[in-house]
């Protein structure tokens, strides 16, 4: 086969010989090309594996001492004070009226909790329009003393829209709930 393709090219004109290699030329570049980019994509991709491998190791070396660290940090938390959805969004209220922004609070919901079966993180958005630098301040310091209960996840502060003089202040703050024990519900057709 391969002296066919010899005999082939040599019988063939110089302008035709030249055009041969310029196509095998451009072939060869494609393919290096798509070989460089799989090469490529599969050190990133052994690199990255390689990297996760070493952090889980890491992680199953230290369980003890992370599962001792969590049951020290969960020892300082009373289940009485933390806080489902509901208490967090009554929790908020409170804090905004003592802060004087009762007026201008909006909720804009509370997200789905998400659980592990030990404890849930409870989430609220809401927004407060038309307050002062002062009000808002201290709405933020009163929300700090109640942590780690409480904690601000994401907070934008902007000039209000209907007065440039007054603040327009968006906030997600999350909450954890530990739930205390719950006595076994009846079940159906039991008496």
């Amino acid at each position: 086969m391969i002296r066919t393709l010899r005999i082939f090219f040599l019988t063939r004109l110089l302008r035709e010989k030249l055009l041969l290699v310029a196509f095998m030329a451009v072939a060869v570049l494609i393919w290096i090309s798509g070989f460089s980019t799989r090469a490529g994509l599969f050190w990133r991709v052994q690199r990255t594996t390689t990297t996760e491998l070493k952090l889980q190791d890491e992680w199953l070396r230290n369980e003890n001492r992370i599962i001792e660290a969590g049951k020290q940090a969960t020892a300082q938390f009373e289940a009485s004070k933390t806080l489902n959805g509901n208490r967090l969004f009554v929790r908020v209220q409170q804090l905004a009226r003592e802060a004087g922004l009762g007026r201008t609070t909006t909720s804009q919901g509370l997200g789905a909790p998400v659980t592990n079966g030990q404890f849930s993180v409870n989430t609220l958005n809401f927004q407060i329009t038309q307050a002062d630098w002062e009000a808002t301040k201290k709405f933020y310091l009163l929300l700090s003393q109640n942590a780690p209960y409480i904690v601000v996840d994401q907070i934008l502060i902007k000039p209000s829209p209907a007065n440039p003089q007054q603040l327009a202040l968006m906030m997600r703050v999350k909450s954890f709930e530990i739930p205390s024990e719950t006595t076994p519900r009846a079940t159906a057709g039991s008496d």
